[in-house]
């Protein structure tokens, strides 16, 4: 049985204003062939298809583009869950169509938990039981109390979210049980989410604002395979090489260029033991970061524009005074060739400040949260208590997803 884990494609994002559509479709192709070559019995996509809840229409016609090839491919299991990305009535808009193309599509948390239970088949019958569950909303696992700590809430977050996983493996035990399986029978399980002691990248966005910041993974119940996403980098849990992140399949920020991306291959023998492997993705569009003095940055941009191949540059500058005209001076050197500054950034603005790149955050550059919780911190805001402030960050949040949902 080798099922491919996937995640995070975020169809439709952009990236400083660059499309990214041929990255798209280069990767799904891609795919589409790993899952010939390696013979894949099924696809488990962990969530964040869009980048957004409105995705646009190419985005929409990469995804249902991809069902069909892989159906034509030989995989006709497939199987889709919600990020907190994407938009539950996007995803079930399709969802009793492709049904009937064996495809699973699991947007949002089911009244009945045993939805989420998914039987899948290799070529020689055998089975796994996948527990397809997708982002979970603190509206889905813990109900609101008035006057409650913020650490109240955190652990009743994270018990809800515990609770769900609980219940959906005893009754994956009990359907193998009904069915007179032996042990032979791999338990599977997805999430999205953070886990505790991974690491994040900047295109990450926070799930949970102001409560759980990560789950911890000695929470979750003995599933044979865990495929987690919301993580951009692809890595292995600390301490639990079964759950794993696949991350995203393109870089989604500057700081992801420097990580190779993957998808996972989990396979089972007939005994249900584990046998994972990683498969690069090649990179559909260089990216890079260029960091040094004005000087070094110029020699190296020379240098990309000899390679003579499409690439998008972040400079960061380290020079502790301020140039009007680098943006000009540079741009100018990149003109009718192949490489794109998208980003120019100093460490330093003078000798006396030392402000580090990282501080300068504009207003384009904050996510509303974000910018909420700044307005927040200055001091004319001393008068809110803690609770106050956390019970309004909470409210926020709230208003944005369900305005993002809507929209």
């Amino acid at each position: 049985m080798k099922i491919l884990h996937t995640s995070d494609w975020h169809l439709g994002q952009q990236f400083m204003m660059k499309n990214r559509e041929p990255e798209h479709r280069a990767f799904l192709s891609w795919l589409i062939a790993q899952v010939v070559s390696q013979s894949v019995d099924a696809v488990l996509v962990a969530g964040d298809i869009f980048d957004s809840a409105s995705p646009a229409s190419y985005a929409r016609k990469l995804y249902n583009d991809f069902i069909i090839n892989l159906q034509n491919a030989g995989c006709t299991q497939l199987i889709i869950v919600s990020g907190n990305h994407d938009s539950v009535a996007v995803l079930n808009e399709s969802k009793s169509l492709l049904s009937a193309l064996n495809v699973s599509v699991l947007a949002g948390l089911s009244e009945t938990l045993s939805d989420h239970i998914v039987t899948v088949k290799d070529k020689k019958g055998n089975q796994a039981l996948i527990c397809a569950l997708p982002f979970l909303r603190a509206s889905d696992v813990m109900l609101s109390e008035a006057g409650t700590s913020a650490d109240h809430k955190q652990m009743t977050l994270q018990q809800g979210i515990a609770n769900t996983y609980q219940k959906i493996y005893e009754l994956a035990l009990l359907q193998k049980q009904q069915a007179h399986a032996t042990n032979n029978i791999p338990i599977i399980a997805s999430g999205h989410l953070t886990a505790l002691g991974c690491s994040i990248s900047e295109s990450v966005r926070d799930i949970y604002i102001g409560t759980l910041t990560a789950f911890p993974a000695s929470l979750f119940p003995a599933f044979d395979y865990i495929a987690l996403g919301h993580l951009h980098r692809a890595q292995k849990v600390p301490k639990h090489e079964h759950i794993r992140y696949s991350g995203s399949p393109i870089a989604l920020s500057f700081d992801e260029t420097k990580h190779q991306k993957q998808v996972i291959i989990a396979e089972f023998d007939d005994k249900a033991h584990l046998f994972s492997t990683e498969v690069n993705i090649p990179t559909f569009q260089k990216i890079t970061v260029l960091k040094g003095t004005l000087s070094t940055i110029k020699s190296e941009l020379y240098r990309l524009i000899e390679v003579k191949e499409p690439i998008w540059v972040e400079v960061k500058i380290q020079e502790s005074f301020y140039r009007s005209d680098v943006h000009s001076e540079l741009n100018e050197i990149v003109a009718d060739s192949d490489v794109e500054v998208l980003k120019i950034s100093s460490p330093k603005i003078d000798e006396n400040s030392q402000l580090k790149a990282e501080q300068m955050e504009t207003l384009e550059e904050l996510k509303p949260v974000e910018l909420f919780q700044y307005r927040l911190a200055c001091p004319d805001a001393d008068s809110i208590s803690d609770e106050q402030k956390f019970e309004l960050t909470q409210l926020f949040a709230k208003s944005c997803e369900e305005l993002e949902q809507k929209s």
